[in-house]
C-alpha cells in the first residue's frame, strides 16, 4: 500500500464513526420533532373539534332563538297590547265618571236619585281601578318570556355585560311623565 491509500484509510477510520454519530444524532433529532409535531397537529385538531363543537352548540342556541317561539313565549307581545287596552278602557271609565261626579257636584243636585248615579260612578271608578291587577300578571308574563330571551343571549355572549338591573333605574321617571300629561 502507498502513503496515500494509507493515509486516506486513516482518514476514513476517523472519519466514518464521526460521520455515522452525526447520522444517528441527526435521525433521532428528526424523529423528535416528528412526534413534536404530530403531537402538535392532533392538539391542532383538538382545538378544531372543541371549537367547532362550541360553535355547533352556538348555532343551536341562536337557531332556537330565531325560531318560532311556542305558544308560551310568542304571547309577549299580545300581553303587552292586552295591557295597553285594558288601562286605556279604564282610564277612559274612570274619566267619564269622573266627569260625570263633576258634573253633579257643579249643578247642586242632592236628591235621592242623584246620589244613587253619583255612588254608581263611584263604583264604576273601583271596578276600572281593578284593572291593575290583570295588567300586572301579564306584564309580569311578559317580563319573564323577555328575561328567558335576555338569559339566552347573554349565553351567547358571556363577555358582554348584562343589562342595567330594574332597582337602579329612576322610578320617579315615570310619574314625572305622568305628572306633565295632567298637569
Amino acid at each position: 500500500m502507498d502513503q496515500t491509500s494509507t493515509v486516506t484509510a486513516a482518514v476514513r477510520a476517523e472519519v466514518v464513526p464521526l460521520f455515522e454519530n452525526l447520522r444517528a444524532f441527526v435521525d433521532r433529532r428528526i424523529a423528535e420533532l416528528s412526534m413534536e409535531i404530530h403531537a402538535t397537529v392532533q392538539l391542532a385538531e383538538y382545538s378544531e373539534s372543541n371549537l367547532s363543537g362550541q360553535l355547533g352548540r352556538m348555532q343551536e342556541q341562536i337557531a332556537t332563538l330565531v325560531a318560532m317561539p311556542n305558544s308560551a313565549t310568542r304571547n309577549s307581545g299580545l300581553e303587552l297590547e292586552a295591557v295597553v287596552q285594558a288601562t286605556e278602557t279604564a282610564a277612559n271609565r274612570i274619566m267619564e265618571a269622573a266627569e260625570a261626579i263633576g258634573d253633579w257636584l257643579r249643578t247642586g243636585a242632592r236628591d235621592p236619585e242623584s246620589v244613587e248615579a253619583v255612588a254608581e260612578r263611584v263604583n264604576t271608578i273601583f271596578e276600572a281601578c281593578s284593572f291593575q291587577d290583570i295588567t300586572s300578571q301579564r306584564i309580569r308574563r311578559a317580563i319573564k318570556h323577555l328575561q328567558q330571551v335576555e338569559t339566552m343571549l347573554s349565553d351567547l355572549a358571556p363577555g358582554v355585560p348584562a343589562a342595567v338591573p330594574a332597582t337602579e333605574t329612576n322610578p320617579d321617571l315615570a310619574q314625572d311623565d305622568v305628572d306633565r300629561m295632567f298637569g
